[in-house]
């Protein structure tokens, strides 16, 4: 009996051992679990993709105007419309329903919205394995937009939970919000909300309707189901779930939403903008890594010459191009470049930039040969001239008229755009020299090949750009002083360091007042700018170049392809093209200026009156005296041209 008493208490002692035990190993297999998750999270956030920097992110390349508003983008290097956008230049009624549907408590959580996950569990579970609503947050999904990967199975949705807790560590709220802006899908190549804002309604995302702003927080859900220009249908009823969410959770009033579901879907993608299409396509081709390229144009005025150069070129011929160039006087900032009369055109070579392309001037190089007859001495505006038949060497010129006018004055002779006068002149002052001024102009004038510079250049024998001949008339109206025309795609030289002015400023204010009497077009004013227009042999080219003491434009008529164009003439074709009344122009192109009105759109500002400021002479008649004068009859205060007796032959 003793023996079994003291056996009893063995058992019992090593039965009480069991539960400490069991209790070690749970916490031994507990910790051991811990470890290994936090070794798989550790993995796990060791191999996510480095966090975009919207400031270094691949994005599409915008040229924008001298005001930063945007002329044209381009894609990026894979095809896609990604376009920069910060939260402030976004609609905040769209943020604000974005956040309402999308993560309500957004500024609370830290990446993972518990609640909702575990709501969107239990819907989950009980419609039997269908997702009735989802539970990530706007961090979820910036976390799968950077991965780009789905999200269809546990192992990738945990690895976007870690994904977001690292977002949430390493950016603060407003940055999470302003990749989601840049990245999140709208269709087809359409990434982030300004590209969609562009392709859907044509507009910036900075002042969305509440219709619109509905429609752009639907479209990333199912980004290809509910595109627009696709599924109409499918886009309305996602644009109104939202808004019906909007109206229980207190962002819209339902006479807000009813409205909003009374305007119409779009129907189709928009272009996106193409202004300055062929100025910008040097920029990205100078600069084929710049995220942006800022031009020297203004944007309205831009649009507004672009209309006015399609609308012109229609109503003269289906193969007829328009180029136009503004420039600013005072700094040569070029303020509107036209390459052709749409760049997109097949029949009239629009992707040819015609502003750049070497044509005949015609004509007009005659203000700058009378020019350097004035600074030489040689004439003055009242001086007599020959206009008759007469022989240079074997060169015959003839007038436009194919008529001799007799004895007129230079003033007249500049005017009318006689031919026999200027190549007098020319022949006087010599073409080296005026080939010379051309280039102090920073223009670049070309003979053929193996060819000397002979009289007939005057007359448009040379190749010049309407770009040239904009650059000699911009120096022209700053009284002779040259000046580098500067658009952004290149950085010119520096205007000092041009030694020589084209004209002096006598020669350069008897030239302004003459060309202020050439006769306007038929809708034009009379006096209103100092203009010259130029025809080419053949019919081939027609230009206007003309200014108004602020601004300088030259336009170019014809066809790229160098074909005549019968009856074209630089008063009747380039003048009138830019010169056509446009209600485009009845609001200011830029805050400071008046509405252009005369011929060329350039009378943002009239000359002043004529006077002998800066002790030039001024002319002893007036211009309606001028105008009236037989040229047969001068007035005893003219005086005979100063031209040696052996330049012209009968």
């Amino acid at each position: 009996m003793t023996s079994d008493t003291s056996l009893d208490p063995i058992p019992s002692r090593r039965k009480s051992r069991w539960p400490a035990f069991a209790l070690i190993g749970i916490l031994a297999l507990g910790l051991a679990g811990v470890g290994y998750g936090r070794a798989v999270v550790t993995q796990t956030v060791a191999a996510l993709p480095k966090t975009p920097d919207v400031a270094t992110m691949p994005v599409s390349t915008e040229v924008v105007d001298r005001n930063g508003e945007l002329l044209r983008p381009f894609t990026t290097a894979d095809g896609i419309w990604r376009l920069p956008v910060q939260i402030k230049d976004v609609d905040r009624h769209f943020i604000d329903m974005l956040i309402a549907y999308e993560d309500r408590h957004f500024e609370a959580h830290h990446g993972i919205d518990w609640t909702s996950m575990l709501r969107a569990a239990g819907q989950f579970v009980l419609a039997g394995g269908h997702i009735v609503s989802g539970g990530s947050t706007l961090t979820m999904q910036l976390a799968r937009l950077i991965e780009q990967s789905p999200t269809h199975d546990w192992s990738a949705k945990f690895r976007q939970l870690v994904h977001a807790n690292a977002l949430e560590q390493q950016l603060t709220k407003e940055q999470i919000l302003t990749l989601y802006l840049n990245l999140a899908p709208y269709g087809g190549n359409i990434e982030g909300i300004r590209a969609a804002s562009l392709a859907y309604f044509g507009k910036e995302p900075g002042r969305l309707t509440t219709a619109e702003a509905a429609l752009l927080v639907a479209l990333p859900q199912s980004p290809e189901a509910r595109r627009p220009d696709r599924d109409g249908k499918a886009t309305a009823a996602g644009r109104d779930l939202v808004l019906d969410r909007m109206v229980s959770e207190g962002v819209l009033t339902e006479e807000e939403a009813t409205a909003a579901k009374r305007e119409p879907i779009p129907t189709a993608r928009r272009d996106f903008p193409m202004l300055a299409a062929h100025l910008a396509d040097e920029g990205v081709a100078a600069r084929p890594n710049a995220r942006e390229i800022k031009l020297t144009v203004d944007k309205r005025l831009q649009g507004a010459l672009e209309k006015l150069a399609a609308a012109r070129a229609t109503m003269i011929g289906p193969k007829v191009s328009v180029a136009v160039i503004v420039a600013d006087q005072a700094t040569g900032d070029v303020l509107a470049s036209v390459g052709s009369a749409g760049y997109l055109g097949t029949d009239n070579s629009g992707f040819v930039d015609m502003t750049e392309a070497v044509r005949s001037p015609g004509s007009t190089l005659k203000p700058l040969i009378y020019g350097l007859g004035f600074e030489l001495g040689l004439a003055h505006p009242q001086s007599l001239i020959e206009d008759r038949p007469t022989a240079f060497s074997g060169y015959v010129p003839v007038n436009f008229d194919s008529l001799s006018h007799g004895t007129v004055t230079i003033h007249d002779a500049l005017t009318q755009s006689l031919n026999v006068p200027a190549v007098i002149v020319l022949d006087a002052v010599g073409v080296a020299r005026l080939v010379s001024r051309l280039k102090r102009a920073n223009a670049n004038p070309l003979l053929p090949d193996e060819t000397a510079a002979g009289l007939a250049v005057g007359l448009g024998g040379v190749g010049v750009t309407l770009r040239d001949l904009v650059s000699v008339y911009t120096a022209i109206a700053r009284g002779g002083s040259p000046v580098h025309l500067k658009d952004g795609v290149a950085t010119p030289p520096a205007d000092a360091d041009i030694a020589a002015p084209v004209l002096d400023p006598v020669a350069a204010w008897y030239v302004t007042d003459i060309l202020r009497d050439v006769p306007p077009p038929l809708n034009g004013s009379p006096g209103r700018i100092a203009f010259k227009t130029g025809t080419s042999y053949g019919y081939r080219d027609a230009w206007a170049i003309g200014y108004d003491g602020k601004t300088v434009i030259g336009v170019w008529v014809g066809r790229p392809d160098g074909a005549p164009v019968p009856g074209i003439a630089g008063i009747t074709a380039a003048a009138r093209s830019c010169s056509r009344p446009s209600t485009a122009w009845r609001r200011p192109y830029h805050r400071s200026a008046r509405r252009p009105r005369a011929c060329c759109l350039l009378t943002t500002r009239s000359f002043p009156p004529r006077s002998s400021a800066s002790g030039i002479p001024r002319p002893t008649s007036s211009p309606r005296t001028r105008r009236r004068r037989s040229p047969s009859r001068p007035t005893a205060s003219t005086s005979t041209l100063a031209l040696p007796a052996a330049t012209s032959h009968r």
